[in-house]
């Protein structure tokens, strides 16, 4: 069964998604090992403009700032009794931004736990997801992405936390590893992400971060094989490189929306960017897609 509001976006597929957050908030000031989260109460006029800079550029869906605001790791800031309203927060900054234009799925994170490290136990994990979670459903979320997980044990502990609040749920893997980086941290192929989340329940499965959009093609193609369900896909702009102490991006949002022509073909309903794309890739990738309507 395809939730209801997944199935209605289907109907347009493919659906255009928001770009990165983390390097436009660093451009508007957001210090780098700072938390981002934090900024949704110290700074959310900033949080809004990039909210609304993904909306004016045409995304359909938008996310939340709230990628790391669950309890473990804003427990690492110091900021853990501030998760409630943290994510609550989000919510309500993008929801603003969206102002009926753009749905505003809601960001969910790792915790940074290696689970087979045994720091924190599955329940642990487990009851921090559900912290977050519900409070963003509570919030006024339209749907949930579980994203850049490396470590299925956790994606799917995030999924069932995610599943309770009865929202579309995304899961999104990381494919950045092996000799053909087509596989996750932990060594999951996309056929088996995609067969252990479809069978968790996921609404929507899909990969993000860790390649540039040429390297998602082929995942998305292994993807869309492997599962029913729709397609997410979230590539970076290209992989990143240290010049003068900053990270650059080398590819154009030209060459980048090009390669979302491919991820189409591949089999992607979900388009979008992450670390390093920005309103502008948003904006090709529309063009080049004719989502100009």
């Amino acid at each position: 069964m395809v939730h209801a509001l997944i199935q209605q976006l289907l109907e347009t597929a493919p659906v255009i998604l928001d770009g990165a957050w983390g390097t436009q908030l660093q451009a508007r000031g957001l210090p780098v090992g700072a938390c981002p989260d934090e900024w949704n109460l110290s700074h959310p006029a900033d949080v809004e403009a990039v909210a609304r800079a993904y909306v004016e550029a045409g995304s359909q869906i938008i996310l939340t700032n709230t990628f790391g605001a669950n309890p473990i790791t804003l427990e690492r800031h110091g900021l853990a009794d501030k998760t409630v309203a943290i994510n609550r927060a989000g919510v309500e900054i993008s929801k603003r931004a969206a102002a009926g234009q753009s749905l505003v799925f809601a960001s969910i994170g790792p915790t940074g736990v290696m689970l087979m490290m045994g720091t924190k136990t599955p329940e642990e994990v487990r009851s921090a997801f559900l912290v977050q979670a519900q409070t963003l459903a509570e919030a006024g979320a339209d749907g949930l992405v579980i994203e850049t997980m490396s470590d299925p044990a956790e994606a799917l502990l995030a999924l069932e936390a995610a599943k309770t609040t009865g929202l579309p749920v995304v899961v999104c893997m990381t494919f950045d590893s092996g000799k053909n980086r087509d596989r996750t941290m932990m060594g999951t192929t996309p056929e088996q992400a995609a067969q252990q989340l479809s069978a968790a329940g996921a609404d929507v499965i899909g990969a993000n971060c860790g390649a540039g959009p040429e390297n998602y093609v082929s995942i998305c193609q292994r993807l869309k094989a492997a599962t029913d369900q729709p397609v997410w896909v979230k590539p970076n702009a290209g992989l990143p490189e240290v010049v003068d102490g900053r990270t650059v991006y080398r590819i154009s949002p030209q060459e980048f929306a090009e390669c979302a022509l491919k991820l189409v073909e591949a089999g992607a309903s979900f388009i979008g960017g992450c670390c390093g794309t920005t309103p502008d890739f948003i904006r090709a990738v529309r063009n080049v897609l004719g989502k100009n309507g």
